[in-house]
């Protein structure tokens, strides 16, 4: 008698649940990798802007007249939110809408005049932690 080659149906079920507990974690954690490289647009844009305004200020003695930065593909920029003044502004980055980020504004950053950085809204939860979180469970 000649023995079939090939697999049985148990490895084959076998190969295929080791493949989906394998998928199972790596699906998630490169999300969230692909998420935390996209939020990087964010506060570099918010750094350069803030730097930008304070050159600015240094050369009109204020904050009013300084152009807002552009959108970008993952972000829109606000600068009159609360309202800019001579001394006082606030820059804000808000994510936009099917970008990979979730539904608009499920990310949101700023900065204002005293370097003070602040996450206020990351993966659609309202938060106030003082600083720029790039992943769920960072701390400042």
């Amino acid at each position: 008698m000649k023995k079939a080659a090939g697999f049985t149906l148990i490895e084959l079920m076998i190969t295929v649940a080791i493949v989906g507990i394998l998928a199972s974690v790596a699906i998630p954690a490169y999300t969230s990798y692909v998420i935390r490289g996209k939020l990087v647009d964010a506060t570099t844009q918010l750094s350069s802007a803030r730097v930008q305004l304070e050159q600015f200020f240094q050369d009109n003695r204020t904050y009013v007249g300084w152009v807002c930065p552009d959108a970008t593909k993952y972000f829109t920029f606000g600068c009159d939110t609360p309202a800019r003044t001579a001394t006082t502004y606030t820059l804000t980055a808000t994510s936009n809408a099917n970008e990979g980020l979730g539904a608009a504004g499920d990310y949101t950053f700023t900065i204002d005049e005293t370097n003070s950085k602040d996450t206020t809204k990351f993966a659609g939860t309202a938060m106030s932690p003082g600083c720029w979180f790039a992943k769920i469970g960072d701390s400042c």
